[in-house]
């Protein structure tokens, strides 16, 4: 049991002090006889001392620690090699680095065991330039690196992105024989995919024979942080297949891939499987299926399991408030967050999913209030994030100078995602002056990326300026550049089937554009007229029209009338913007086939059903 005990003659600032900690007996122990072992055994007095700071290593009791090393200064041990590296990993994980760096400095540099704490303290702490300093600073004092030491000092390349020095620890990893330890083997891997090198991260995995359940894990995170979703689900069923049992990371890493994909049978096997086999108590688990639910179109059900979990973590609660976010559900939105508000601390994601519904509900006014609260009652500096959200309200209700006025009043760098979001405004309301101001920024930001110049374009050909459109199309040819291909996707019975615009090469082809044909034919009936305006090719109306109509969406719609039974709903996703004139077309389609129609785009759900979408045509 715990004994509370007087500690006499601990040093500080010069004089002998009297403090009280509680410890357990045997430490209490060593305390009261430290006199006698001071002066009559000095060894045996170094062992206790030793057994006492691991106590308080092990209780990261940092104010206790710092008494016993003023003792030990007034006692003459405090630079005693074992003691004293017990002292520096003491303040390590006590997050004291200042002090433990201090200790360090002062003692004989030759114990491995020494450099490895430290290390490890600045690599999961900061600055991590300095666990990597540490690192090339061990080889001057003739040290050799171990299976301790890399997997700490490539958790510091990891939170740097810097893939050069990761790259050079690999080259010792080899030169040491350590590429087969499953330990260093994970770090080399979660090193590679931070620094978005994926495809190394697979070669340290496959060459590696005996891979335990964190070596897969880690590779299987690597997938999935990565965009790489398929290829992480790919990856679980080998480890299914290998026999190696999975843990609450490998569930919660798989089910965010579903999500990803908007792959709602995968994620349901998975939520079965993790049922069947003794996860559910896991909130992490419940977590991602509320998060994996959501962004699969079914919000009842993630808000069914939002409501049964235990203990709501802010992240729990920023998963039901994105999805609710993603889905246009804006007032949901903002009555989970006034609950969450008495019940959980706001972070800045919450913030994040929070305007991006106001966003996506034109909710203006508000979204001023909850970014002035952010700041205001939080005490929450507004990322690139949050400026995106506004700046992409602000143009969405054509206040297009003040969202540039917002810009140049930001606290941190405008991205890509700032101005983009100011040129699709503009390309909303044809500003093309502000439009071209955007575009620079965005060629200097990323000049590789097709897409800005073709929204460009378009607003010259629409306006009528084709020395405009010219000049543009010279650049692109210059550069190399071609537009993005739109692609968009829907699974059915467990297999995934992917269009591109005009596609002809499913084997189902002739049935697809047969069911295009015939809801066509009652859609113009109904009264959709074809909007050709965004066609800017040298070709007839009628090719406009084909080509409108043949847009990667509708062919993953039509696929799914001829593929499901009636009144099935279907979920398809695309890689780009819904366009305008696809947008009308699906009410159309909803209405006559009487489906319920989920288009999951690059922004936003839009649900489809008796030929009114949940955006209200604001997006």
């Amino acid at each position: 049991m715990p004994t509370r005990i007087k500690l006499p003659l601990f040093f500080s600032r010069g004089y002998f002090i009297r403090c009280s900690f509680t410890f357990t007996t045997s430490t209490s122990t060593v305390i009261q006889h430290h006199h006698q072992y001071q002066y009559q055994n000095p060894e045996s007095a170094t062992q206790e001392y030793a057994s006492l700071l691991q106590s308080l290593i092990t209780r990261r009791a940092i104010e206790p620690g710092k008494q016993l090393h003023a003792r030990l200064h007034l006692i003459g041990l405090a630079y005693n090699i074992n003691l004293a590296t017990k002292l520096v990993n003491l303040y390590s994980v006590c997050d004291n680095l200042q002090n433990a760096h201090n200790v360090f400095d002062r003692i004989s540099k030759r114990n491995l065991f020494l450099w490895n704490v430290l290390i490890r303290g600045y690599a999961w702490n900061g600055p991590y330039e300095v666990a990597i300093s540490l690192y090339y600073r061990m080889f001057e004092h003739g040290l050799v690196p171990d299976n301790f030491t890399f997997p700490f000092v490539l958790k510091a390349c990891s939170a740097l992105s810097d893939i050069r020095v990761g790259m050079d620890v690999h080259e010792h990893v080899l030169k040491g024989g350590w590429e087969m330890d499953v330990f260093v083997g994970a770090a080399l891997i979660d090193m590679y995919a931070k620094c978005g090198s994926v495809e190394r991260s697979r070669n340290v995995f496959d060459k590696i024979v005996n891979r335990d359940v964190v070596l897969w894990n880690s590779m299987l995170a690597a997938y999935s942080q990565n965009g790489h979703p398929e290829e992480c689900l790919s990856l679980s069923g080998e480890m299914a297949f290998a026999g190696v049992r999975p843990t609450v990371a490998t569930l919660v890493t798989a089910v965010s891939a579903s999500a990803d994909m908007a792959a709602l049978p995968k994620g349901r096997e998975l939520h079965g499987y993790g049922w069947r086999h003794g996860f559910e108590p896991q909130d992490k688990v419940k977590t991602a299926l509320v998060d994996m639910y959501a962004k699969c179109g079914s919000v009842e059900v993630a808000r069914d399991l939002f409501e049964r979990l235990v203990d709501k973590r802010v992240v729990s609660w920023n998963a039901m408030i994105t999805g609710y976010a993603m889905h246009g559900h804006a007032n949901k939105t903002l009555d989970l967050f006034n609950r969450m508000v008495r019940e959980a601390q706001p972070d800045h994601i919450t913030f994040v999913g929070v305007l991006s519904a106001c966003n996506h509900g034109g909710m203006l006014d508000q979204g001023w209030r909850f970014f002035d609260m952010m700041t205001r009652d939080y005490q929450i500096e507004p990322t690139v994030q949050h400026y995106t959200c506004m700046i992409d309200l602000l143009g969405h209700c054509n206040r297009l100078d003040e969202a540039y006025n917002l810009i140049m009043q930001m606290k941190v760098m405008p991205d890509s995602g700032v101005w983009g979001s100011l040129l699709n405004s503009c390309k909303i309301h044809k500003n093309l002056e502000l439009a071209e101001l955007a575009l620079e920024r965005l060629i200097e930001l990323e000049p590789d990326d097709a897409g800005n110049y073709v929204i460009l374009s378009n607003m010259y050909a629409q306006a009528g300026r084709w020395e405009g459109v010219a000049k543009l199309r010279k650049l692109m040819t210059d550069r190399g550049l071609k537009k993005s291909l739109a692609c968009s996707w829907i699974e059915v019975k467990s297999k995934v089937h992917a269009f591109l615009s005009g596609d002809t090469s499913h084997p189902l082809s002739d049935d697809i554009y047969a069911e295009l044909e015939r809801i066509g034919g009652l859609m113009a009936q109904a009264g959709y007229v074809p909007n050709t305006t965004p066609v800017f090719h040298d070709v007839d109306d009628d090719e406009k029209r084909r080509m409108i109509c043949s847009h990667s969406e509708r062919l993953a719609i039509a696929f799914g009338l001829i593929s499901t039974p009636s009144g099935t709903k279907l979920l398809i996703t695309k890689n780009l913007r819904v366009c305008e004139d696809c947008h009308v077309a699906i009410k159309f389609i909803s209405k006559i086939t009487q489906r319920e129609i989920n288009i999951r785009d690059v922004n936003r759900y839009h649900h489809f059903k008796d030929g009114v979408c949940s955006c209200g045509d604001f997006w």
